[in-house]
């Protein structure tokens, strides 16, 4: 590996161990802010589709709108940060998104911004986040060295949950006060941390740049390794069903307005509940050197999520609801965790990008087309029952996983 900072060797149980290294603290700094306008973005269309519609299946057909450029580039993307030099890579992809949300400002302020001009500029957003994707996943290990990777993780879903703390709660508040087309705003000048961070940095991105070529063969080399790794594949598959079903969070406006009758400033906060429940379990995972029986804790973690959304989506009182979604948050985190410190120490530098780009194509399109999946239940059925049958099948699933796949029901990594 690469060498990873100037600063002095770091113990491996120093807290906060990987925000020592400069270049790492400087990407998790502008990401931090990014993410926040993100989150701030992803909530004002859905309220901006529902306000404009009223309709369940609309809020769904945001999912669809995005996963369709998310599985198409993801693999390419994958390939072109193993291929390229990430740190130019993402300069272009985080200013195309930049350049995204501006446009949805400016036809928000103009008054063109019509639901189908939303999923247009929410597809070109998910083209680029595919590109965008692999490139940050693949850039921690390069970063901080290899002891200190497992703090490095904990410490990139604290950074993307405070990111979902701050965003929704503030998107609420901004939207009741200066409607959706200031958050666009707000979203667009939030690109510029990441990309002044990325300038800024002085390591190397990656090993053995131009030792991968752009070329199908490249990219099927990516699918192969993730095929044949058990541990890898298993949790992908994992990750995509348990997000597929138990992926509510485009229904939320429908909850907040309709059911819970708390508006856009309720909404705002229930959308932040899950990132404080994952804050709080990732805080305490940090503080932890070392967590016995990783693949058991992960299977758990991810049944914790389901139930929880399940008795959710039976909840009618707001405040239970904040708790439940906490929760939901909470067996995220710990299962995210888990999954991409395994993913990062099983994969190769050269291969970082493509299994990233693999990867993309669960975590995301398990979300987004359970987004699809919920807004068809919940327009046949309603939202409360279309969330709880999301939550009960995805407890059936880590069920079925424990059973048919042994070795990541032992899985422990004896140096975690």
């Amino acid at each position: 590996m690469s060498s990873t900072s100037s600063t002095a060797t770091v113990p491996s149980a120093a807290p906060l161990a990987a925000l020592q290294y400069r270049d790492f603290r400087l990407i998790w700094l502008g990401q931090l802010v990014s993410t926040a306008g993100t989150q701030m973005q992803l909530v004002a269309i859905n309220w901006h589709i529902y306000i404009l519609t009223g309709s369940a299946l609309a809020l769904g057909l945001t999912g669809l709108a995005r996963v369709v450029p998310l599985v198409a580039f993801s693999l390419v993307g994958g390939v072109f940060a193993d291929a390229h030099d990430r740190r130019r890579l993402m300069i272009f992809t985080q200013s195309s998104m930049l350049v995204f949300a501006a446009a949805l400002g400016l036809l928000t302020n103009v008054g063109w911004a019509s639901v189908g001009v939303i999923y247009l500029l929410s597809a070109l957003t998910a083209a680029a986040t595919a590109f965008d994707t692999p490139v940050r996943k693949a850039l921690p290990p390069n970063l901080v060295p290899k002891e200190h990777l497992a703090n490095a993780m904990s410490l990139t879903n604290l950074m993307q949950q405070a990111g979902s703390i701050v965003g929704p709660a503030l998107a609420g508040f901004v939207i009741a006060w200066k409607g959706v087309a200031a958050v666009y705003w707000i979203n667009a000048a939030s690109f510029l941390a990441v990309i002044l961070a990325l300038l800024l940095i002085k390591l190397p991105t990656q090993e053995n740049l131009g030792a991968v070529r752009l070329s199908l063969s490249s990219l099927w080399e990516g699918i192969r390794f993730v095929r044949r790794s058990e541990i890898l594949y298993s949790t992908m598959v994992l990750d995509f069903f348990a997000t597929f079903f138990s992926s509510a969070t485009a229904l939320l406006p429908i909850f907040a307005r309709d059911i819970l009758h708390v508006g856009p400033e309720g909404m705002g906060m229930l959308y932040s509940a899950e990132s404080i429940g994952a804050v709080g379990s990732g805080v305490g995972l940090s503080l932890r050197s070392h967590l016995k029986k990783q693949g058991a804790l992960l299977l758990g973690a991810v049944a914790v999520y389901g139930a929880a959304t399940a008795l959710y989506g039976i909840s009618q009182q707001f405040a239970l609801s904040f708790v439940l979604l906490m929760i939901v948050g909470a067996g995220d985190t710990v299962s995210t965790i888990l999954r991409n410190t395994i993913r990062q120490i099983w994969t190769p530098d050269q291969m970082r990008g493509r299994m990233s780009g693999v990867n993309a194509i669960f975590i995301s399109g398990g979300p987004q087309l359970g987004d699809l999946e919920a807004g068809l239940l919940a327009a046949a059925v309603g939202a409360p029952i279309s969330v709880v049958v999301g939550g009960v099948a995805t407890v059936v699933i880590v069920a079925l996983m424990a059973w048919k796949v042994p070795f990541l029901r032992n899985y422990q990594d004896e140096n975690a």
